[in-house]
Formats: structure tokens, C-alpha cells, sequence
């Protein structure tokens, strides 16, 4: 993992597509990759050599992680329409670095084939990236178009045309959805996410599980240890002194 975060940061250049996410995802799997690496590292070596020391470190931040995540998943269910809000956000400034990066290309237009949306909130926020914007002076040969990835795509179709968003911020709301996919892509990822609770609630107990298992095992061995070494330090001292 922290290789992959040390390659993506030296091969990827294009700071400014990344502005638009809270933190660099190439920094992001380098300290993941380390952190990853320091708790397993406490956890097996603590464990082989019986390490007081290195087991609480490990049970600590295994506490630390997993109390973290219950409070990030409780903020976000009090505090939804900030975080609703942040991703539009985030969304608004993808659109506008929309052609500078392709992999971040590549990432809206999967999650607009995916939940079948255009834009953020409608298929017209695409006039803020400077090739779609929709203004008379814009000399861009895609003016007032959208990106194919908007497109409604006939499953028999087998040639995609890559052109089938073009004008479409020029239609009205009615015209432009018998071709393109009108709704906004945060409203169909909330409805996603409303729909899915029990899977998402799933992968948060599976994710919890671990944590909270290692978390007890790793004091389970702790206070097994402490046990040991008060039971050698009891035989030593009575071995010694055999009268006490």
C-alpha cells in the first residue's frame, strides 16, 4: 500500500483535479500503508515475544480506530446536511477539473453510468467546466454539451457514440431526458444509500468485528502474561525463601 501511494504520488501531477478531494489519495495509502504497518507490527511481535508493551499499543489503536469510526458514523447521521453539502462540493469541483486529470475523468463517468445521473444536482452543472460552459463566447467545440457518460445507452447498442451529449444543456429539462440521464448524481447517491442502510450496516459490522475481537484478545494475552509473571515472581521469592 505504500508503495502504490509513493508511485501515484511521483507519477500523478495534476494537482489541481486533486483539489477537489479533502486529502490527496496518494498521501492518504502512504499513511494508511504505515499506520497498517506499526499496529501489525505491534500486534505479531507483541504476541511472539510477549510484549506488554507492544500489545497495548496495539489494543490501543485498535480502540482508537474503532472509536473513531463509531463517532464518524454518528456525525455523519447527526450532521447530514453538512455532509451533504461537502459533497456537493466536492462533486461541483470535480465537474470543473473534469478534463485535467483522466483518472478523476474516468471516476465521474463511472459513477454517472453507475447511478445512471448527470452533474450534481442537474445535468446544467455542467456549465461550470470551462469546455462545457454554456456562455456565447466559449470557442470549445463541446459548448453546452455534457459528457457521453450522461447518455442513455440502449443495452443492444454496441457502438457507444461518444457525441450523444452534445447540446444538450441547449434542451430543456423534458427535451434533454430522452437522451440523457437529467437527475443530479448526489440525490441518486443518497437514495443509494437509503436503499442499501442494511448492507452498508453490514460492511460496518464486518469492519468492527475485527477490531473489536482483536481488541480483546490482544487484552486477553496481556492480562495472561501479567498472571505468569506474578506467579514466577511469587515462586522466586518463596524458592528463596522457603519460611515466608
Amino acid at each position: 500500500m505504500v508503495s502504490i501511494g509513493v508511485y501515484a504520488r511521483i507519477m500523478k501531477h495534476a494537482e489541481a483535479a486533486l483539489s477537489c478531494l479533502s486529502v490527496d489519495p496518494a498521501i492518504m495509502l502512504m499513511v494508511v500503508g504505515v499506520f497498517m504497518f506499526f499496529i501489525t507490527f505491534c500486534g505479531c511481535v507483541g504476541s511472539l515475544r510477549e510484549n506488554i508493551c507492544l500489545l497495548q499499543t496495539f489494543c490501543i489503536c485498535l480502540t482508537v480506530i474503532f472509536l473513531l469510526q463509531l463517532a464518524a458514523g454518528v456525525l455523519g447521521f447527526i450532521f447530514s446536511d453538512k455532509a451533504r453539502n461537502k459533497v456537493t462540493e466536492m462533486i461541483s469541483k470535480a465537474i470543473v477539473h473534469y478534463r485535467d486529470d483522466i483518472d478523476l475523468q474516468n471516476l465521474i463517468d463511472f459513477g454517472q453510468k453507475e447511478f445512471d445521473c448527470c452533474g450534481g444536482v442537474t445535468y446544467t452543472d455542467w456549465s461550470h467546466n470551462m469546455y462545457f460552459n454554456c456562455t456565447p463566447t466559449n470557442p470549445s467545440r463541446e459548448r453546452c454539451s455534457v459528457p457521453f457518460s450522461c447518455c442513455i445507452i440502449s443495452k443492444d447498442k454496441v457502438v457507444i457514440n461518444t457525441k450523444c451529449g452534445e447540446g444538450m444543456q441547449d434542451m430543456d429539462y423534458l427535451q434533454a431526458g430522452a437522451y440523457i440521464h437529467t437527475n443530479g448524481c448526489i440525490d441518486k447517491l443518497v437514495n443509494w444509500i437509503h436503499s442499501n442502510l442494511f448492507l452498508l450496516g453490514g460492511v460496518a459490522l464486518g469492519l468492527a468485528i475485527p477490531q473489536l475481537v482483536g481488541i480483546l484478545l490482544s487484552q486477553i494475552l496481556i492480562n495472561q502474561i501479567k498472571d505468569q509473571i506474578e506467579l514466577q515472581s511469587y515462586n522466586l521469592k518463596h524458592r528463596s525463601d522457603p519460611w515466608s
